[in-house]
């Protein structure tokens, strides 16, 4: 079933031009997808179209996805300074209509999800990156929904976090397979997050390669040292290079 969809989308912006498109792109129920591209090609633009967030110039944005089943993680965790832990991550219940005692109790299920225990009182500015990260997913995931979207949530980390994150986010998504649409930069880590990948051209953005990505997820020990890893890098990378050899 298709959770969200593109169709034949173009987005300009003023002073820019055409940022992103033609470009299509279905998102099924349960799969993970990483977008990856040059800086500029679009990325962040095409996941706030299936979000809901921005509309296209022109052509079309499916969304079966109803009111509160889309949650997004941006680059910055994006928390209210002066709320506790226990209040960002309650927020969209509350603001769904949840009493302040039932979100806060399904807030505090949320933060043991991400393994975050004991911080429910602590302001985000007393939170380390990796927590702050781990805080804005329980946020997101707090309201189970049907199609979540990461905009570059590791950019900031440092590589070990990175990678615990990544894993932490496979064992989330497995306990309720959301759709998930993943932009980065970074090919090493979209083709170890995403059941597929997609290669997108510089500005504006197309579809230079949609490949799947064989094996299980969540990914098992070692995965990252496999030949089947190290040949679909490759592959994405050779298709990230060419698109890019032809849009010098």
């Amino acid at each position: 079933m298709t959770v969200a969809a593109l169709r034949h989308v173009e987005v300009d912006y003023s002073g820019r031009g055409r940022v992103l498109g033609p470009f299509d792109l279905a998102v099924e129920a349960g799969e993970i997808v990483a977008l990856v591209g040059p800086s500029g090609c679009g990325k962040s633009t095409a996941l706030r179209l299936l979000a809901g967030l921005e509309a296209p110039n022109r052509g079309e944005v499916v969304r079966t996805a109803g009111p509160g089943q889309t949650a997004v993680v941006f680059q910055s965790p994006t928390l209210t300074p002066w709320g506790a832990v226990i209040d960002n991550v309650a927020l969209p219940l509350i603001l769904g209509g949840a009493t302040r005692k039932a979100a806060h109790a399904q807030a505090a299920a949320a933060l043991s999800r991400v393994r975050l225990i004991g911080v429910e009182r602590s302001k985000p500015a007393q939170l380390s990156g990796g927590m702050a990260m781990r805080v804005s997913l329980a946020r997101a995931l707090v309201t189970e929904p049907r199609l979540l979207m990461l905009d570059e949530p590791f950019a900031a980390l440092d590589e070990i976090t990175r990678r615990a994150l990544a894993d932490d986010i496979h064992v989330l998504w497995h306990a309720s397979k959301p759709a998930v649409v993943f932009v980065t930069h970074n090919v090493e880590e979209a083709v170890y997050m995403a059941s597929r990948v997609v290669v997108m051209t510089p500005g504006p953005g197309r579809v230079a390669l949609d490949l799947a990505v064989e094996g299980p997820l969540p990914r098992p020990d070692g995965f990252r040292t496999s030949a089947l890893f190290r040949e679909t890098v490759e592959t994405v990378s050779g298709a990230l290079q060419r698109a890019m050899e032809a849009a010098a």
